[in-house]
Formats: structure tokens, C-alpha cells, sequence
């Protein structure tokens, strides 16, 4: 058509062979980094699951929800000079509970190092 013929067999008139080497290199180097990101990975997961899944024992007292209670106010009167915010975490974590959930006549147990 232009006055040139196509050559099918050499369409990119040189084409570089990849050298096998540096296939297999690339191929350990990433094997070799996928290794070490498991290793380093499986340490924590490892001693995390090695860890006892029961809670250390605390010793604790018991307090009885009156009417127009809440946690804060539990709190402040257990650390009247100190700040309120963890004694009312402990307390919830204790009981499980929902801070907005108190019932007058129910029965928290209050941690002893809240």
C-alpha cells in the first residue's frame, strides 16, 4: 500500500529476551519479603494469643443505685478531689453496663483501684 511489505514475524523489529536470572531473582526477593513481613507479623499475633484470656482478679465493694444517680455523680463522691472520668470507665467496665442505664435499687460493684 505505501510501498513497503509487513513483515508478521518481526512486528517491533527487536524484541529483548528477558533473562530467566532475573525472573528468578525477582521471584525469591519477593518470596523473601512476603517471609519476613509474615515473621515479623506473626510475633504479636502469636504472644497475643498466648495470652490468658481471663482478667486478673480485682477485689471490689458494692453500692446501691438510688434514685437520680449516675455514674458521674457515684464517681465524685468516691474520688471528691480527683478526676471523675476513669472511676466512671472502671465502674462501667465492671458491670458491663451502659452508663444511662442505672436502675434506683440495682447493685454496682465498685473497683477498688477506681
Amino acid at each position: 500500500m505505501f510501498g513497503s511489505e509487513l513483515d508478521s514475524e518481526h512486528p517491533f523489529d527487536t524484541i529483548r529476551a528477558v533473562a530467566r536470572t532475573r525472573v528468578r531473582r525477582r521471584g525469591i526477593a519477593i518470596l523473601a519479603g512476603v517471609g519476613i513481613v509474615a515473621g515479623v507479623w506473626a510475633g504479636p499475633v502469636a504472644s497475643a494469643i498466648a495470652r490468658s484470656p481471663r482478667p486478673a482478679p480485682v477485689s471490689s465493694r458494692s453500692y446501691v443505685v438510688r434514685g437520680g444517680d449516675t455514674l458521674w455523680s457515684i464517681a465524685k463522691r468516691l474520688v471528691p478531689d480527683g478526676d471523675p472520668r476513669p472511676v466512671v470507665d472502671a465502674i462501667a467496665r465492671a458491670n458491663e453496663l451502659d452508663p444511662a442505664a442505672l436502675v434506683p435499687g440495682q447493685t454496682l460493684l465498685i473497683p477498688t483501684h477506681a
